[in-house]
């Protein structure tokens, strides 16, 4: 088969080289230099073929794949796509490079190389393009000159850059990914957007893409292009998810393909004179430090800059921080007054929801100097009342107990469809329908609200659901977890009525036996997930659990994570994909040091060796983050834990760097702190297509190990920046009614959350397990909350936290993280002149509970801190007696 495959590959790729290499790589290349780069031009065409660090083999360009590359309608860096009327006119006429190329003519202009585009555009086209490129202070530089060589004024209604950048996974192993590729996300906002291309290592030098000096050419909007899906390099698929364009000006598409959809930014157009003409242009700039220097990169290159903390998802009654690093403010403007501004200071601005606006919105900043930014935020409701929602309606009008349902879904939680209003009893992709796989274990979400904010009358149902359903339909008696309860065979159910305009040929619709099988091991992190959730709730006033204590759901959870990690005599695991890394694993891990906390030791041992076994086989791999996909963002969660909890230092710091290789930080709620996923809606939403994903469960879950190394480095507020982002942005899935989706449509013609609750499961219990309150000494811009509103009177420090959970609280200048099991901290405070302590005041919270258990851990110093006074010991923590006024908790140096 290897054999065959590669015969294939070669006859594309003579068929490219001998019929469709319209890009003229038969003529060669042109090789140029700058002091940063070293460049490679296509001759004929004078497209950029590859761009490397000067001296390095990196090249940020697919060049290893050029040759399948070179065809009519496949786009480069060099390229230009434009849309015009003549004034007057209604219909815009396009204009592309790739379309019909041809050889374009050399000219003149000083720098490095430079064309007239004619022969490669319409012949008819009124608009002449002039490209260069040229050596900026070592960085490479690409313009346009478009000229009005026609007799009447022209609008331009669109104007877009295409990029290419080296994310092509296909065909490449997992060493030559992380070795060759990159990914780029873009900052979309306008004069002060840029795009940054990072190594899949996460490591080595980065790339940005910013306006071009002495040019106008905002960041307006982000288009993705369309490219045939042809072998062997399939565009627009699961290993290539494809590329975009930089827009300039995008009003011909807003009125067109987006019309009824709001821009990220107000669509522009230009209109030129006869004779006019205009310069647009990029500039390409090495970023020697790596990732964590990208923002810096920026702001050398007069790009403005700036920071949010704590990011840009915002709940309605916390008070946003935006740090600006740029030239003189001239105004700001908040978006149908979303936030009350004040500028504490010249280059911090204070962001106060004024309850006007729920979801998306803009800042408008302009400076002195004629730029002007859009920074971009998502406000909801106070966190806990977010979270409060989805509880509601997820087990109302999600709830399902027809108990006629001849597949045992009743009762449950299951899939929503927002655009009709109904659960999804039937789709063609049978786990959607089924309660299990991600696209359908809403569930656990609704179990997962349980633990960060329990309600007596959903645990009723959701014991009522664990009972029924869970371990009695999802899971067999061996504690084995079916991919499916919901299934295409029609003789097995009579009577049953399947939706006949539904195509149920596709290979996804499985027959029972496909779905009874239990062969998946993501599968079942969820089910552990959800019993250990209910464990803790009903561990935290056992007054609410009804069918089972608290014991049963601790066993079960148990009893499915060694059942799902069990292995044969030679080691091999006997559930599928259960050597790899899972998504949503970190729960293993705190069931882990619950059946140590609770002495449950034979259990704990059990856990602990067969978690040992896993991590010591990812401390052999040079890239162990396998999935049942070919490249992957999910496995480095549950890699990172295993590996930071047995010490193994060299993958849990290579896992970090991989993860932010692919999780940006940018300042726009979509993309801040965004795990890159394009290919779940496929396999979880109603919309299905290939596209960049807004927060995925890639988000709440990829957090999860920054975080935590943030704690442990606290140094390192990039970590936090972007791990931060992450955790909060599940909070921008869920709507004002509660409904969820498991993503948002990054795509120009949709930016709506997608209509299928679908995944978001894995997504919100992300968001419970790493929910808290930071406060750290942030090098760039002082000391700073994330999630929280903070108060400094001289050198006393206090903080409300406005997370959604309210029950964590790291203090990096002492490196101590403190947790409280039910209840919630209203408020802590210490004193930045005698780092020995810290008071925080505990409330019972909307739980009522009567006592909650401290614990202290210090991840960030060498020095001991404990709950001061006398305190029973109790879990391996301190048992505090609440009241109805809350208590003063004191934690101190030991």
């Amino acid at each position: 088969m290897k054999i065959r495959a590669q015969i294939s590959i070669l006859l594309f790729a003579l068929a490219v080289n001998g019929q469709n290499d319209t890009l003229g790589l038969s003529s060669g290349y042109t090789s140029l230099s700058t002091a940063n780069f070293d460049i490679k031009l296509v001759k004929d065409s004078q497209i950029l073929a590859s761009l490397k660090p000067t001296g390095n083999d990196f090249d940020f360009l697919p060049f290893d794949d050029i040759t399948y590359r070179a065809a009519n309608g496949q786009y480069h860096n060099g390229d230009i796509t434009f849309r015009y009327r003549t004034s007057g006119a209604t219909k815009w006429v396009s204009a592309d490079s790739s379309t019909a190329r041809k050889q374009v003519k050399s000219a003149k202009t000083g720098g490095l190389a430079a064309a007239d585009l004619s022969p490669t555009l319409p012949s008819n086209s009124p608009i002449r393009v002039i490209r260069s490129w040229s050596d900026v202070d070592g960085d490479l530089g690409l313009a346009f000159t478009l000229t009005n060589t026609g007799k009447q004024n022209l609008e331009i209604g669109s104007l877009g850059f295409p990029t290419e950048f080296n994310s092509i996974f296909t065909n490449r192993a997992a060493e030559d990914m992380a070795a060759k590729c990159s990914l780029t996300d873009p900052y979309i906002g306008m004069d002060a957007g840029y795009l940054q291309v990072t190594p899949t290592s996460g490591t080595g030098a980065a790339l940005i893409v910013t306006p071009l000096v002495n040019t106008s050419t905002p960041l307006e909007a982000w288009r993705n292009l369309d490219e045939s899906s042809t072998a062997p390099l399939y565009y627009g698929s699961q290993t290539f998810e494809g590329f975009y364009e930089w827009q300039t000006h995008s009003k011909a598409y807003a009125e067109n393909e987006w019309s009824g959809v709001t821009p990220w930014n107000d669509p522009s157009s230009k209109t030129l004179k006869s004779g006019e003409s205009v310069t647009y242009g990029l500039r390409f700039s090495i970023v020697k430090d790596g990732i964590r220097g990208i923002q810096k990169a920026v702001q050398s290159t007069n790009t403005p800059v700036t920071i949010g903390i704590p990011g840009y998802v915002v709940p309605v009654d916390l008070t946003a921080k935006l740090y600006v690093f740029h030239g003189t403010i001239s105004k700001v403007v908040s978006d149908k007054n979303a936030f009350k501004i004040s500028q504490d200071s010249e280059d911090t601005l204070s962001l106060t929801p004024t309850g006007s606006i729920w979801g998306r919105t803009k800042v408008t900043i302009t400076y002195a100097d004629g730029k002007v930014q859009t920074v971009h935020y998502f406000i909801t409701d106070s966190a806990p009342t977010v979270i409060s929602k989805l509880g509601e309606f997820s087990t109302t009008s999600m709830w399902f107990d027809d108990t006629s349902d001849p597949f045992g879904r009743a009762p449950s939680v299951i899939t929503w469809d927002h655009s009709v209003g109904a659960q999804v009893l039937q789709d063609p992709r049978v786990w959607i329908s089924g309660l299990s796989d991600e696209g359908g274990v809403i569930y656990l979400a609704t179990a997962m609200k349980q633990f960060g904010l329990s309600n007596a009358a959903e645990i009723a149902k959701l014991e009522n659901f664990a009972q029924d359903v869970l371990s009695e339909t999802i899971q067999n008696p061996d504690f084995t977890v079916r991919k499916s309860i919901f299934f295409y065979e029609p003789d097995l159910v009579p009577g049953y009525e399947y939706d006949q305009s539904i195509d149920w040929g596709n290979w996804w619709s499985w027959n029972k036996d496909a779905s009874y099988a239990t062969d998946r091991a993501y599968d079942y992190i969820h089910v552990i997930g959800a019993y250990w959730a209910l464990y803790r709730a009903g561990r935290a006033d056992e007054s609410v659990l009804r069918v089972n204590d608290w014991q049963w759901y601790l066993g079960q959870a148990y009893n499915t994570t060694i059942t799902c990690f069990a292995t044969d005599s030679d080691g091999n695991g006997l559930i599928g994909y259960s050597r790899l890394g899972l998504m949503g694993e970190t729960v293993v891990g705190e069931l882990l040091a619950d059946l140590q906390r609770e002495g449950w030791t034979g259990e704990a041992d059990a856990v602990e060796a067969a978690m040992k076994l896993r991590a010591d086989a990812w401390d052999t791999e040079a890239v162990p983050y396998g999935s049942e996909m070919a490249w992957d963002s999910t496995g480095q969660e549950g890699i990172y834990y295993w590996s930071n909890y047995f010490n193994l230092a060299s993958t849990a710091t290579k896992t970090i760097n991989s993860i932010i290789g692919y999780m940006p930080t940018v300042s726009h709620w979509g993309w801040n702190g965004n795990a890159r996923r394009y290919w779940d809606f496929i396999y979880g939403g109603k919309l299905e297509r290939i596209e960049r994903m807004i927060h995925h469960y890639g988000s709440g879950l990829n957090a999860l190990p920054l975080l935590s190394q943030f704690r442990q480095t606290p140094n390192d507020a990039y970590l936090l920046r972007v791990g931060y982002g992450g955790i909060t942005g599940p909070l921008s899935n869920i709507r004002q009614d509660g409904s969820m989706y498991n993503a948002f449509h990054s795509f120009p013609d949709t930016l709506r959350g997608d209509d299928y609750s679908g995944d978001y499961g894995p997504n919100f219990l992300g968001m419970m397990i790493g929910s808290s309150v930071y406060v750290v000494h942030d090098p760039d811009v002082g000391l700073v909350t994330y999630g929280g509103n903070m108060d400094v009177s001289g050198n006393s420090v206090t903080v409300q936290p406005r997370d959604a959970v309210r029950r964590r609280v790291y203090v990096a200048q002492l490196g101590v993280y403190v947790t409280i099991s039910v209840g919630q901290i209203e408020e802590f405070s210490f004193d930045t002149s005698d780092l020995t302590s810290l008071k925080l005041r505990v409330v019972p919270g909307p739980a009522k509970a009567s006592s909650t258990v401290v614990w202290v851990e210090t991840p960030g110093t060498s020095d001991k801190y404990a709950v001061s006074g006398k305190a029973e010991t109790q879990r391996g923590g301190s048992l505090i007696k609440l009241d109805s006024a809350g208590v003063d908790v004191i934690v101190s140096k030991a």
